[in-house]
């Protein structure tokens, strides 16, 4: 069953963005009597489409009851990578639970971006994310902030990694195995050619945890599926 999330509900109906109205309408083909789920407040209600004068009106029907997941909010730091490449870390890392993503400006990051570009990608991502969410059956969307820097990422409190290819000691699973408890984890992964070493030791004096990933060599949009799917299965219930 598709699901959409709605930002208003009104006498027990929902409003659903022009763009999501058209794909019910137009892609999807439905009906008056079709039912969809809706997203509202973090709250997944069946709703049933109404279709009056070519006008679509989506009815709540009952809230449906969800499971709870005790996997911490992950914050995810990619480098600002070429569009095709962006857009599958995205849609990928939104699939895999990720709540957060912030792109970061690195020495070896390959796009740059001036302020109209970046507004222009940070609407297609966080569009990306949407439809991503709406996928996965997810009931929140990740956020995609503005592009940050280094020490943008001091101010953020909670168990902080860094994707390493030098560390050698700290094992990504052991380390989360010594941190069951946190609730919240940040954590870079380096461009292409990887971080300087100027960069990873100003995240070390950032209270950053060094970790590896195993033996092999991963592409930059490798390793944000690495890393969640190592956090969602040593958080499985």
């Amino acid at each position: 069953m598709q699901r959409y999330f709605s930002q208003r509900r009104q006498a027990g109906y929902f409003e659903l963005p022009d763009d999501d109205i058209y794909h019910i309408k137009t892609v999807m083909r439905m009906k008056s009597g079709d039912q969809i789920e809706v997203v509202y407040q973090e709250q997944v209600y069946l709703s049933c489409i109404e279709i009056v004068n070519n006008i679509y009106k989506i009815r709540q029907i009952e809230k449906l009851e969800q499971g709870v997941q005790h996997i911490p909010e992950i914050i995810l730091c990619i480098p600002l990578l070429k569009e095709a490449k962006m857009d599958f870390v995205i849609q990928k890392a939104t699939e895999l639970g990720v709540g957060r993503i912030i792109p970061l400006k690195t020495v070896r990051s390959i796009v740059k971006l001036d302020q109209t570009r970046e507004q222009k990608k940070l609407m297609r991502w966080q569009k990306i994310a949407k439809e991503a969410s709406e996928q996965a059956k997810r009931i929140t969307i990740p956020v995609i902030e503005p592009v940050q820097t280094l020490s943008d990422l001091e101010k953020i409190s909670a168990l902080k990694l860094v994707c390493s290819t030098v560390a050698m000691e700290n094992n990504l699973s052991n380390l989360l195995q010594m941190h069951r408890t946190c609730d919240r984890i940040l954590v870079v992964i380096g461009p292409e050619g990887g971080l300087s070493s100027e960069e990873e030791e100003q995240l070390v004096a950032m209270n950053f945890h060094q970790v590896r990933l195993g033996n092999n060599i991963m592409r930059v949009e490798t390793v944000p599926i690495f890393f969640l799917s190592v956090i969602n299965y040593e958080y499985m219930e």
